[in-house]
């Protein structure tokens, strides 16, 4: 009985062991599920612009719709390329998008370095008012901009699609909140050495930002690769036109089938770079994003 009762208890750790190891598989198993099912949801947009760019007019303004293809045809980038200049409005895209990345850069990190390192009276009410300018709609503040960016001849160049999207408050915050926290003593130590503020933002604190600065550099270029109304307004002059407000454009006539086999093609132009963008840069982007959130 002794025997008999000492291996029953024997055993009883075991099972409860089993049991342990069994819960987090389980958990494992519905987080993978999660992911595939969240992967699913957000990929299958992009397979569907894929699919209806290669296949054939007639299949794509079909109903029921049809998914697959009967055959793959490059009819829909060829009649991209005949309505719109694709690679010039490429190209404009990319000098926007990028050159309003390179001013956000260089004035949000100026802003948030002082309001995240730099004592001076009125500081929190500044960052206040900064914050309660992201509650105006741009919609609001289109029409005097676009009267100051005509008055001053900035209609249909760069300069006029640029300089007014060239800091952004929003950025401004991410890399604040990124700044306060790095530890204090990096400032003070830089003073003792006889630093100044210039030399302790740019030596000591902007290299210590760069996944905040990454993840800001991604945000403003996607989103202003993806601007639609700003472009649209700004430019006539298809040299100028970024490609997004040239798709824009690509539409039927009254009395015609609006070709949605070509702007799928574009759209799928339009996607691929971000895409290969965020896979080139994602594991500094998700570190960026969780850092920003440590400390507000």
């Amino acid at each position: 009985m002794t025997t008999t009762a000492a291996v029953v208890t024997a055993s009883r750790p075991s099972r409860s062991r089993r049991a342990s190891t069994r819960a987090p598989l389980a958990e494992r198993v519905l987080v993978v599920i999660g992911l595939v099912a969240l992967l699913f949801i957000t990929a299958f947009p992009v397979v569907v612009i894929a699919l209806a760019a290669l296949s054939p007019q007639s299949e794509v303004n079909q109903w029921p719709p049809r998914l697959i293809p009967s055959h793959v045809t490059l009819d829909n980038f060829a009649g991209l390329l005949e309505r719109l200049p694709v690679f010039q409005q490429s190209w404009n895209s990319l000098v926007f998008a990028g050159a309003v990345t390179l001013c956000s850069l260089a004035l949000n990190t100026l802003a948030a370095y002082a309001l995240a390192r730099m004592d001076f009276r009125g500081r929190g009410v500044l960052l206040a008012v900064l914050i309660a300018t992201m509650m105006v709609p741009f919609q609001a503040l289109l029409l005097p901009i676009y009267q100051i960016a005509s008055s001053l001849g900035w209609v249909n160049t760069f300069i006029g699609l640029v300089i007014p999207r060239a800091a952004d408050v929003a950025g401004i915050f991410l890399l604040r909140q990124f700044m306060i926290t790095l530890p204090r003593d990096l400032d003070s130590a830089a003073r003792i050495d006889g630093a100044g503020e210039f030399r302790i933002f740019w030596s000591v604190i902007l290299p210590n930002t760069k996944p905040a600065l990454l993840t800001m550099a991604l945000f403003t270029f996607v989103g202003n690769w993806n601007d639609l109304l700003w472009p649209l307004i700004m430019t006539s002059d298809s040299e100028v036109r970024p490609l997004t407000a040239g798709l824009a454009l690509v539409t039927g006539s009254a009395t015609a089938t609006a070709p949605y086999g070509v702007m799928m093609a574009g759209a799928l132009i339009a996607v691929l770079p971000l895409v290969i963008l965020y896979l080139v840069v994602q594991r500094r982007f998700v570190e960026g994003v969780a850092m920003t959130g440590l400390k507000g």
